[in-house]
């Protein structure tokens, strides 16, 4: 197979550029190594309900986002935030805080960010992207790259990664060899959220808001160090969810982190919470279609993000970087990864 631009990664960024290069009558292919598209937006569906195991929400500043979301017909809505705040100290000790939520103001997808992926997915012809198509080699020779996936190769006149930088270094071979700079500089850009996991805890009843409880809480005791009303727009089931603060090397033995975990919900929220219909833990360190090994490292603040000057015009401009992590103004964020999806698709019309 030919074409004029090969997208490697199919998550928001990657989706995005295909619809941008798509409108223009561009040819391209978008290959993902997953069997499903959105990347680090994981959506699960239990008893109908729809819960984000990866980015959960977005704020009124984040123009893209936002018009994405309006011209795929996503509804929005608000974070829930009415209710008290409940507060673990490092003794185990409950204490509830009045009109407190630190995610007030936030804004959150009906259906969740897999229903925007998929609905971006929907918008691109089926012979132009392909699923279960992991690329690990990319070969540059007479002004094409030549990029091997399973049982084929593509060749393209541009290659877009839209990955991680430090997942790229990890994962993918050159040939010729990158510059011993484009890979150290692959190496300094952390994969946002890829050290994090999520655990989610889904009940038939919101029995915390019934007791006058947002579903927000901060922890100094258990994995758990922070946790927030996960449920949906409307109906049922319901949910909570929490950030695991424990570091990856000590959360690898999953009965005892589900364990603790549900000890802590039930401590947080009462004994309710010790019986939900469904206990789910995304681990995205462990998921090696997101985070490098160097990714297991623990960020203590927001990365300066941006695409590193080595970054740029790799292999005489014909490889370009596009994932959220190289987005210059909202690096990390959903809006950044299309923004980064934006800035590739300038810098192809600019030839």
């Amino acid at each position: 197979m030919k074409t004029d631009v090969l997208i490697i990664g199919g998550g928001m960024a990657g989706l995005r550029l295909a619809q941008l290069l798509s409108a223009k009558g561009i040819a391209f292919h978008l290959i993902e190594a997953r069997d499903r598209w959105g990347g680090r937006m994981l959506t699960e569906v239990i008893n109908g309900g729809a819960f984000d195991l990866g980015p959960a929400w977005f704020w009124p500043r984040q123009p893209r986002l936002a018009a994405l979301v309006k011209a795929h017909g996503i509804r929005v809505f608000d974070q829930y935030a009415d209710g008290s705040l409940t507060y673990e100290n490092e003794h185990g000790e409950v204490a509830r805080e009045r009109g407190f939520s630190s995610m007030q103001g936030s804004l959150r997808l009906d259906g969740g960010f897999g229903a925007l992926t998929n609905a971006m997915a929907a918008t691109l012809s089926p012979q132009s992207i392909s699923l279960n198509s992991p690329a690990r080699h990319l070969r540059l020779s007479d002004g094409w790259i030549t990029v091997t996936v399973p049982f084929s190769e593509i060749e393209a006149k541009r290659v877009v990664l839209s990955l991680p930088p430090r997942l790229i270094d990890a994962h993918f071979t050159f040939e010729p060899p990158l510059a011993v700079e484009v890979a150290a500089a692959m190496q300094t850009v952390p994969t946002w959220m890829a050290g994090q996991a999520k655990a989610l805890a889904v009940y038939n009843q919101p029995f915390w808001r019934k007791a006058g409880l947002s579903g927000d809480a901060m922890s100094r005791r258990g994995p758990m160090i922070e946790v927030h009303d996960a449920s949906p727009a409307q109906g049922g089931p319901y949910g909570l969810f929490g950030f695991i603060g424990t570091p990856p090397q000590y959360r690898q033995d999953l009965s005892g982190l589900r364990a603790a975990v549900l000890e802590q919900f039930g401590r947080l929220f009462g004994l309710e919470a010790f019986n939900p219909i469904s206990l789910v833990i995304k681990d995205w360190a462990f998921d090696t279609h997101t985070a490098a090994p160097s990714d297991h490292a623990p960020l203590f603040a927001h990365p300066d993000y941006g695409t590193p000057n080595a970054l740029k015009h790799v292999w005489d401009g014909r490889l370009v970087f596009a994932a959220t992590e190289t987005a210059p103004k909202f690096g990390g964020y959903a809006e950044g990864a299309v923004e980064a999806a934006e800035s590739a698709f300038k810098t192809i019309m600019a030839g």
